[in-house]
């Protein structure tokens, strides 16, 4: 099973504390680093072979897609995002899944374009340090600020 099968499961059973809110198409989740304040991840409910987006039916993609805004919405409102990063990549985890950033001046340090340029401008080593995981209370105020947004918009 893949990583973000594993976390579903995990939200299944009640024991992700990432955990966010579950959507009609998937689940919002906290990410586990926390370099970029607000970085959360939007994780499709399905897999099986669905690791497209044009894997999905219409209507389903549509959903999921709209959902997708929604959750990028609340995070940029709840987290005070300049600019919002997408990403949906898939190569390390073939599930479909949503990184969403929110930016703001100065998080990428003077890497990239005079400090200004895109998340993967920054060093993953830097981005994913154990120094930028999240915990306790700290987790449970970033949790209750997107849960927030999430109802205002939902």
């Amino acid at each position: 099973m893949c990583l973000i099968g594993e976390r579903i499961e995990m939200i299944k059973k009640g024991e992700n504390p990432y955990f966010v809110k579950e959507l009609n198409t998937g689940y919002v989740v906290i990410g586990d680093n926390q370099h970029f304040y607000g970085y959360t991840l939007f994780l499709y409910k399905n897999h099986g072979n669905k690791t497209e987006l044009f894997h999905l039916a219409k209507a389903e993609k549509a959903k999921f897609l709209e959902e997708m805004t929604i959750v990028a919405e609340a995070v940029s409102k709840a987290f005070d995002a300049e600019k919002m990063n997408y990403e949906l990549l898939g190569m390390g985890d073939a599930h479909l899944h949503w990184h969403l950033f929110p930016k703001i001046s100065g998080d990428i340090e003077n890497y990239g374009n005079n400090g200004k340029g895109p998340v993967w401008w920054y060093p993953m080593e830097k981005m994913y340090s154990d120094d930028n995981r999240i915990i306790g209370e700290q987790l449970l105020e970033m949790k209750r600020k997107l849960l927030k947004e999430l109802d205002k918009l939902l």
